[in-house]
């Protein structure tokens, strides 16, 4: 007599033979929205229903949702949100994410399943959400939808991206226009007196980014061998101050131009003397662009005052991210090479610094372009 198989262990499921000669097996399994149901696989002997059986049980002791029936696509997003975004990527484009999927993709596709979307749903989408919006902000849903569907992809919810299928909208890019040399130095000069005078400087001589301005420690910086270290930023979000991680996630070290050595030298000086008045111990650790406590300042009071003095000095009006993009059409003015201009202002790609920087000053086009008078000049006619 054959011996009969063990049952199996609670919670490791089920495995039954059905009338026709198959073999069934049954296994509560995690839903996208927390629940737990019954799923059944089927195979035609024991062992393949089995091996079935055994792949649904590592699933669900990894917490990856196997839905008895297709999910839609609004329950997978806040699932896709709370346990792959939020634990892995960083909280600025968990917002970012989360804003595109509660405004967008969730009122206008929640109500797909995923298996039955398709190519043409996420074309339409995109064209309404673009009549709605602006081609940019279609665009960046486009990339959410396809990084969420990706990520269904993996589980192994779906056998394809339908959003790869579909282009997403081409945005008209922004005009940059920042100031030239002479409004820049006009601006310095203006600023000079200005207690954010090393942060202008800083913005307009090496590029850095509002955040890792606010973010910069005194450790971080040797004034002696003019090295400053590029390593976090600071951030603003959902009404608290925070330390994050670089935009590229790696910090960057780069030589300080002389031109920004004097006025980190007084600025200390000046911090120095306002802890010392305030009775406050002096922290070498401490953050370059501070409060009275010692706290980094807010990242918008850095754009308020960048504002107020350029309106004082009667230049016109441009954000203090132009002063990256100035820093970068001067670098290129100057002939320095675009993979080192994506090294100083930290891009992870170089096309994003061709596509974003390669708007160079007239009078360098026009001289580079004499030169073509020079190389194609006629020969002069032999005798």
């Amino acid at each position: 007599m054959a011996q009969q198989r063990k049952r199996n262990p609670n919670g490791a499921g089920t495995i039954t033979k059905r009338k026709d000669g198959r073999y069934h097996a049954a296994v509560y399994v995690l839903q996208p929205d927390g629940t737990r149901a019954r799923k059944f696989a089927y195979g035609k002997t024991w062992a393949e229903c089995d091996s079935k059986r055994r792949e649904l049980l590592a699933k669900v002791d990894q917490g990856v949702p196997v839905p008895t029936r297709s999910a839609k696509l609004a329950e997978w997003l806040a699932f896709w949100l709370d346990s792959v975004v939020k634990p892995r990527r960083k909280l600025s484009t968990y917002d970012k994410y989360e804003a595109h999927v509660r405004l967008y993709l969730s009122p206008m596709l929640g109500t797909k399943r995923l298996e039955s979307l398709s190519a043409p749903d996420v074309r339409r989408f995109l064209l309404q959400l673009e009549k709605k919006t602006t081609a940019a902000t279609a665009k960046e849903s486009h990339r959410v939808l396809r990084t969420a569907l990706s990520a269904a992809c993996r589980e192994e919810l779906i056998t394809r991206n339908v959003a790869t299928l579909v282009e997403p909208p081409r945005p008209t890019p922004r005009e940059l226009s920042p100031w030239s040399l002479d409004e820049t130095l006009d601006f310095l000069a203006a600023a000079r007196r200005d207690p954010l005078y090393a942060a202008f400087v800083l913005a307009i001589a090496m590029g850095l980014r509002r955040g890792e301005i606010v973010g910069l420690r005194w450790r971080d910086i040797d004034l002696e061998n003019r090295v400053l270290l590029v390593r976090q930023q600071v951030q603003r979000r959902r009404g608290v101050l925070y330390n994050d991680e670089t935009k590229g996630r790696r910090s960057r070290a780069l030589p300080l131009p002389a031109i920004c050595i004097a006025p980190l030298r007084w600025h200390r000086m000046r911090q120095q003397s306002a802890y010392a008045a305030a009775g406050i111990d002096w922290v070498p650790e401490g953050y370059v662009f501070a409060t009275r406590t010692g706290r980094p300042i807010e990242p918008r009071n850095v754009h308020r005052s960048f504002v107020r003095v350029s309106e004082s000095a009667g230049l016109r009006p441009v954000r203090l991210h132009d002063a990256r993009h100035g820093c970068a059409t001067l670098l290129t003015a100057a002939g320095v090479a675009p993979r080192v201009v994506m090294e100083i202002l930290g891009h992870s790609q170089i096309s994003m610094t061709m596509d974003v920087y390669t708007h160079v000053v007239q009078d360098t086009q026009r001289e580079a372009i004499s030169h073509m008078d020079r190389l194609l000049k006629r020969r002069p006619a032999r005798e």
